[in-house]
């Protein structure tokens, strides 16, 4: 289980940013890798995410019964406070 709720840590982290900056080619393909460790390597499914005041709430589907876990919202943006406030040590380059 440990697997699968670092795993979900890993892709949410990525999937704020990449929601928050579309064009950063780089978050996109982490994004796309720790999608797929979840999905196929773990058989995660049926994702949904919410946030609600100070958590992330998701709800997945694994071996068929449907799971919740939470997150702090400063635990998962951390990644995207970085970026945000040094954009210079995060620039996006074209392929």
């Amino acid at each position: 289980m440990k697997k699968v709720l670092d795993a979900i840590y890993n892709w949410l982290t990525i999937k704020v940013v990449i929601d928050e900056r579309p064009e950063d080619q780089a978050a996109a393909e982490t994004e796309t890798l720790f999608r797929t460790i979840l999905t196929e390597d773990l058989g995660v499914s049926e994702i949904q995410v919410t946030k609600e005041s100070d958590f992330y709430y998701i709800t997945y589907v694994k071996d068929g019964v449907q799971q919740n876990t939470r997150f702090p919202i400063e635990l998962i943006e951390v990644m995207l406070n970085q970026i945000n406030e040094s954009p210079e040590r995060y620039q996006n380059f074209p392929e």
